[in-house]
């Protein structure tokens, strides 16, 4: 929990986030147009009447979209409605052109209903999230405001683009009963993993730096203990983690000070500034009577059947969740290094081949991603397409990274030669890892009578360490193991070395 140590005692943030997703179609949520409006792509000619609210044109709704809308909910692990309709929420702004959104209104169940996600807590303790809904809608036009010094552009390529908003959770009638975010680092937390959900389930390309996953971030705070909520404020379309956690904390801080100098918090919509981190307010928050919502008189209400729900479960892969927790219990990976392995469905993906199935592989693949692999992400494709020289670099595979935890655990090499021959692999040498052990003899020495004869050399020349070690030096065991190895050009097997010398020195 976040705590803010205020004159008058001690204050914990209350976090509440409505994400908006688009969702992965090939055509719109209520049109034909295609729904791929990627900036490579001319302004405004993926756009069809629908889109533009051309007199006469009727909104026909894309089952794919609500399909897709079917599996968030049940990764999710929320209820899904079986009857939800549409309604019109009117504001007038230059990228609506319909002067409303088609959305689902906010007093009638949605497709997706209540559910929840777990993350990490700030104790280190697993957390449920609480998730209100999930909602569908479409996706406003693009103003540009940098194209001309007087004028102002629309670009309605994404008008009409289904989006996802996904609501948090938070029970002000029964406050005990709440599990809600807490601190910056629990928003982080739950956005990553709403993220990684719709990715691995191929709903969304949840990428905050193209604008295809957004946040609404609502910031309020109470007494420590204290079960009476305090009023939020909301900030709108939040494209950045690093940018949402500075605003958390930097506006909870703000209306502590309000509340302590006796001052009242503002129902406000804010606007965040990037280049110091402080907000300004834009309006006063409207509630939904401002929007003036109605039924949307062109769509039929929306019918989802047991079957539908089934067939859309049997289709489902295994989510970044459960693969944590298949990571833990049975390769017995660390919390820390199972999340690592599964910040995306392509590293999980690219871990599961390098362990190939043989569990004891696990924590040295592992240790050798997160370590060094993920440094030099130049060298490898996580998608697990490519292999050999691709634009100059040496693609490492699964494979490379898996025969070079095998040559470890067989004793051919030692923990410093697979370190060099993982250098020369970055360095662009080709072959496997075993081709270049034996290309620059690298194998690692295990026969003893050749162990003990390098040890017999080293006690001789170094009579006086031998005495102070027998006097009770232990600690010199580590000045004889190193000379050891540096006189067998470091392909001794350390183990074998120990062994030996502990044995000789008595």
């Amino acid at each position: 929990m976040f705590t803010i140590h205020g004159k008058t005692g001690d204050w914990e943030v209350v976090v509440g986030l409505e994400t908006h997703i688009e969702v992965l179609s090939k055509s719109k949520l209520f049109s034909g147009a295609s729904a791929d409006y990627n900036p490579s792509v001319a302004p405004n000619t993926q756009v069809s009447m629908v889109d533009v609210a051309m007199p006469g044109m009727l909104p026909v709704l894309n089952e794919y979209c609500v399909d897709q809308a079917i599996k968030f909910g049940l990764g999710i692990n929320a209820e899904i409605s079986r009857k939800s309709c549409f309604a019109r929420k009117q504001y007038f702004y230059p990228d609506l052109p319909q002067g409303y959104q088609i959305t689902q209104p906010a007093d009638q169940p949605p497709v997706v209903g209540r559910g929840w996600v777990e993350i990490m807590g700030d104790d280190g303790n697993p957390k449920k999230i609480l998730i209100e809904r999930a909602h569908l809608e479409q996706d406003a036009a693009k103003n540009k405001h940098d194209m001309h010094p007087a004028k102002s552009f629309v670009d309605f390529n994404r008008c009409g683009v289904m989006l996802l908003e996904i609501v948090t959770f938070l029970d002000t009638k029964n406050p005990e009963n709440n599990s809600y975010i807490s601190s910056p680092e629990e928003a982080e937390r739950y956005l990553r993993q709403i993220r990684e959900t719709a990715r691995a389930l191929g709903v969304s390309k949840a990428n905050m730096e193209e604008g295809s996953m957004r946040a609404d971030v609502n910031v309020s705070v109470k007494r420590v203990g204290s079960n009476t909520f305090g009023t939020r404020t909301e900030t709108k379309n939040m494209v950045s983690f690093k940018f949402i956690k500075n605003h958390i904390e930097n506006e909870a801080r703000r209306q502590v000070e309000i509340l302590e100098s006796g001052g009242i918090v503002s129902q406000d919509t804010l606007r965040y500034h990037q280049d110091d981190g402080s907000s300004s307010v834009m309006r006063s928050k409207e509630d939904a009577l401002d929007y003036r919502y109605f039924p949307d008189p062109d769509l039929l209400p929306l019918v989802i059947t047991d079957e539908q729900i089934e067939r859309i479960r049997k289709t489902m892969p295994e989510l970044p969740a459960a693969t944590r927790a298949r990571y833990i219990e049975k390769f017995g990976l660390a919390e820390y290094d199972a999340a690592r392995l599964t910040e995306t469905v392509d590293i999980s993906h690219w871990f599961d081949a390098a362990v190939g199935g043989k569990a004891e592989r696990a924590k040295g693949i592992a240790n050798w991603m997160i370590s060094e692999l993920f440094a030099h992400p130049e060298n490898y494709d996580i998608t697990n397409e490519k292999t050999g020289v691709v634009d100059g670099m040496r693609i490492i595979t699964p494979t490379d990274l898996s025969e070079l935890v095998d040559m470890v655990a067989a004793s051919e090499i030692n923990g410093k030669q697979a370190k060099d021959i993982f250098i020369k692999m970055l360095d662009g040498e080709i072959g496997t890892p075993r081709a270049i052990a034996d290309k620059f003899g690298m194998q690692q020495i295990t026969d003893t009578s050749a162990i003990e004869k390098i040890i017999d050399e080293v006690i001789s020349a170094n009579p006086s360490q031998v005495e102070q070690y027998k006097s009770g030096k232990v600690g010199l065991l580590g000045f004889f193991v190193g000379n050891v190895m540096k006189a067998s050009g470091g392909k001794a097997n350390p183990g074998v070395v120990n062994e030996i010398l502990k044995k000789k020195l008595g």
